[in-house]
């Protein structure tokens, strides 16, 4: 007699415009085709798929969901291929954490792992283009000379680090240092209670050290930027904790809703 088999998860059977929707990855893949160019007309595809219509649609639609196609109708309609945005993966992770309790302190210690290797390896690739990108964002988050309100100087603040990792060639880590931006950018938020001389010694800080790290880059000192990263993604943790930042809400909120700014609340490093 045979025996009933405990702790196995049933193989998920997939609908035909999902296993057509992979294989139109595939061709993408195979065609090595690029954001912007058009797949072959829905036609062609049901031709070469050998489904109806209404499969190839669904196929499309769930591709488009994704952020790997955009949609359009009419004679000269069809697929084009997308490169996935940034939030729309945001939106998938605040799905995926949406039942894990993730803190700032969560957060942080990830970036302290990674963001001193992130501007360590973007230091031989730092074009003359970057440092003045870098310069800019540290006039427009430095309190001392900015006339932005304390909103877009904490946004700032992050543009400094998504500046380095769009230099660093190793794409895992600049996406996952970037999409770590974003969730600061949209989720982690202070309340009104904080006072502002509390927040003006916080971009204070924050232009000083980013003043040092472009120092010690224009210098080629790799180990120097590396230092001086976890230095300040340390004492951005403790900032951030002693300002009572807090993430707002579940990680559920679609990333559209979250990008409208919200005056009560200011961004953190």
């Amino acid at each position: 007699m045979a025996t009933k088999t405990t702790g196995q998860r049933p193989i998920k059977q997939l609908k035909r415009p999902d296993l057509v929707a992979q294989e139109i990855k595939r061709l993408i893949t195979e065609k090595n085709l690029s954001p912007g160019d058009r797949l072959p007309r829905e036609s062609e595809l049901q031709t070469h798929f050998d489904v109806s219509k209404g499969t190839i649609r669904e196929a499309l639609k769930s591709l488009e969901v994704q952020g790997l196609v955009t949609i359009s109708t009419g004679p000269s309609g069809g697929g084009t291929i997308a490169e996935v945005p940034l939030d729309r993966t945001l939106q998938f992770m605040q799905n995926y954490l949406f039942f894990q309790e993730v803190t700032i302190d969560n957060i942080y210690t990830v970036r302290q792992l990674l963001e001193p290797e992130l501007a360590a390896g973007a230091v031989p690739h730092l074009t003359e283009a970057d440092f003045a990108a870098l310069e800019h964002s540290i006039s427009c988050c430095d309190p001392t000379r900015s006339n932005e309100d304390l909103v877009s100087q904490r946004r700032e603040d992050v543009n400094f680090h998504d500046i380095l990792a769009a230099a660093n060639p190793n794409p895992f880590l600049r996406f996952t240092c970037e999409l770590i931006n974003e969730m600061i950018r949209q989720l982690i938020v202070f309340g009104n209670r904080t006072p502002k001389a509390e927040h003006r010694r916080f971009g204070e800080a924050n232009a000083q050290i980013h003043r040092d790290i472009v120092q010690a880059a224009r210098a080629h000192d790799t180990e120097k930027v590396r230092e001086l990263m976890a230095i300040h993604m340390r004492e951005a943790a403790s900032s951030v904790k002693r300002m009572k930042g807090r993430i707002q809400g579940r990680l559920i909120l679609d990333a559209d809703s979250l990008r409208r700014p919200r005056s009560a609340h200011v961004r953190p490093e």
